[in-house]
């Protein structure tokens, strides 16, 4: 998984770094074909924003939060792209591995 973290008017420290790739591993540990991850981190006057671009196989997810406090934001971000990414593996699954359905005859 190739991951890039950006900053827009902030500096990334390796705390933070740090704060992102251990959220990020949640979503690593649901769906393992994650290719590439590009994270942009902002502030924009009084709001902090997060926002995320998930490269998976066949699909770009996207997912962005806006808070406050960046910790928070981060977590309102990782929390929204897991449901994402959650859902696209279930309908990978669901669509590859449908059962053969049988009419009943009456």
């Amino acid at each position: 998984m190739n991951l890039s973290i950006q900053g827009h008017h902030i500096e990334v420290t390796p705390a933070l770094r740090g704060y992102v790739k251990s959220k990020l591993d949640r979503i690593r540990r649901h769906f393992d074909q994650v290719i590439d991850v590009s994270v942009v981190l902002g502030v924009d006057k009084l709001q902090q924003k997060a926002e995320v671009t998930l490269h998976v196989k066949g699909k770009d997810l996207f997912a962005e939060a806006v808070d406050t406090d960046l910790y928070a934001a981060i977590d309102l971000l990782a929390d929204r792209l897991d449901r994402q990414v959650l859902k696209y593996k279930n309908k990978r699954q669901d669509h590859h591995h449908e059962a053969i359905k049988h009419q009943d005859v009456a």
